[in-house]
């Protein structure tokens, strides 16, 4: 805490505030779907030692529902292995006078609760790594289908002309309207975050996918860093750098991860980068975000695309549902992008970095103190790219900052000085803003679903628009 903006900070008892909805509203119904998850894998083993475990972790599970719902005191982490980990966020719990679910830091809170869920696992015989958000992850990964195979296609064209012209490929203007192309696509991905969507059906999750969804948010990027971004990548290259890292802090794995890991095909493509270091969490978190084992679980569904497409899940056996069958053509798409992330990795110019720092319980403000390993291995980059509203509420400090106070101020330690060139892509989820020209935060709030004169910041909590942020660290 101690390294950490003064800047008041959004706390869930402010009535105003998205933090005082997702306490109260958001997650219960994600605790739910924990009990309900668990509930189905239970049915599906035989092991009598297994099933009580699980009907522990069941009742554990709903005993934090009924805390959080009931406003008791958040109680101390047990060691479940990572002493060091549990004794930083036991720590903070006693220095913030051991709050009340309803009057706490929402920052803090929210990475509290995902991290207390995990003992639930980790101190079990046969369900430590287990990730109760798997399956939702994967299925909406499925649900993503026509997006999935636009972006196949697309990226199949691009990559065999990269190939067939590399001259052509580095006309600048082309270049630039490709890395912008690619960046957005990058950007709009997480309209798809798990946690926030609670109550969307099929059709919903089309609407915002896909390029006509695209064309029309391009209007909603309230601020885009993206030209300078290309700048520090480009000169990289024309100044004959050998290597060129980029590095990606990821946000939520499914339909998010397979753009994440188009827009590294692009860049490794174009020369842009030579390698990409693709950063996931350490345990299941937020409902959605990336862990290692989500990286192979996408490879291996466009491996086999027409295993994965075709083949009816529970709940469309339940409703007679029978998935409509790949073309010939989609099912080349996707083999050949298989292929291409694949060699990719074997290759050792796309690896994965996992580091437990990422599910601390605090802000990025404390990065360069707390974890200076870290913060040097990502000094080794051209450009890190930190997806997602949660990393962005994390650079900030998820502070109550004046909404023009410029993005390299709002990062504190993280920006001006820390050697780390940060590029935020976030579509805004939450209160916390920072870099608008002065008074569009105004305007919005006008805007229908805005906020009005409520006090609320309501045109920020549901991604319809977005921030592309850029601090140079020198």
């Amino acid at each position: 805490m101690e390294y950490d903006t003064k800047t008041p900070k959004s706390i869930t008892s402010d009535p105003t505030s998205f933090a005082s909805d997702s306490v109260r509203s958001r997650w219960p119904v994600i605790l739910t779907g924990a009990v309900d998850d668990v509930y189905r894998a239970i049915s599906k083993t035989d092991d009598p030692e297994k099933q009580a475990e699980g009907k522990k972790i069941v009742e554990q599970l709903g005993a934090l529902k009924y805390e959080v719902q009931h406003d008791r005191k958040l109680s101390p982490i047990e060691d479940d292995g990572f002493p060091d980990e549990v004794a930083a966020y036991n720590k903070e719990l006693q220095d913030l006078g051991n709050p009340s679910w309803l009057d706490v830091p929402w920052l803090f809170s929210e990475c509290y609760m995902y991290r207390r869920i995990s003992t639930f696992f980790r101190l079990t015989k046969h369900w430590k790594d287990y990730d109760m958000f798997a399956r939702q992850k994967i299925d909406t990964f499925r649900t993503s289908r026509s997006a999935v195979l636009e972006l196949a296609s697309r990226y199949r064209e691009l990559i065999e002309q990269l190939r067939e012209n590399k001259a052509a490929a580095h006309d600048a203007e082309a270049e630039k309207l490709l890395f912008s192309e690619f960046f957005e696509i990058c950007l709009w991905g997480n309209a798809t975050d798990l946690s926030l969507l609670t109550n969307l059906t099929y059709e919903d999750i089309q609407k915002l996918q896909g390029s006509a969804a695209r064309k029309t948010a391009e209007a909603n990027i309230l601020i885009n860093d993206l030209p300078a971004s290309y700048d520090i990548l480009q000169k990289a290259r024309a100044d004959g750098k050998a290597e060129r890292r980029v590095d990606f802090v990821l946000d939520n794995a499914g339909f998010e991860l397979y753009v994440d890991l188009i827009l590294a095909g692009f860049l490794l493509s174009s020369g842009l980068a030579t390698q990409i270091v693709l950063r996931p969490k350490s345990m299941p978190w937020f409902v959605s975000d990336v862990l290692p084992g989500d990286f192979g679980a996408l490879l291996n569904a466009i491996s086999n695309p027409k295993t994965f497409f075709e083949t009816q899940t529970d709940d469309e056996k339940l409703q007679n549902k029978i998935p409509a069958p790949l073309a010939e053509q989609e099912i080349k798409d996707l083999l050949f992008v298989f292929e291409h992330w694949a060699t990719m990795h074997a290759e050792g110019q796309l690896i994965m970095r996992p580091n437990r720092y990422w599910t601390a319980g605090g802000s990025f403000w404390r990065l360069p103190h707390e974890e200076p390993e870290l913060h040097n291995d990502l000094k080794g980059a051209e450009l890190v790219i930190f997806k997602g509203d949660l990393n962005y509420r994390k650079l900030t400090g998820d502070a109550h900052w004046n909404p023009t106070t410029p993005f390299q101020e709002a990062i504190g330690p993280m920006g001006k000085g820390s050697g780390v060139n940060v590029l935020s892509l976030r579509t805004c989820k939450a209160d916390v803003v920072v870099g608008l020209p002065k008074g569009k935060d105004e305007e919005l709030r006008k805007t229908e679903g805005g906020g009005g004169d409520s006090g609320q910041r309501r045109w920020a909590w549901h991604g319809k628009w977005a921030v592309v942020c850029l601090s140079k660290g020198s």
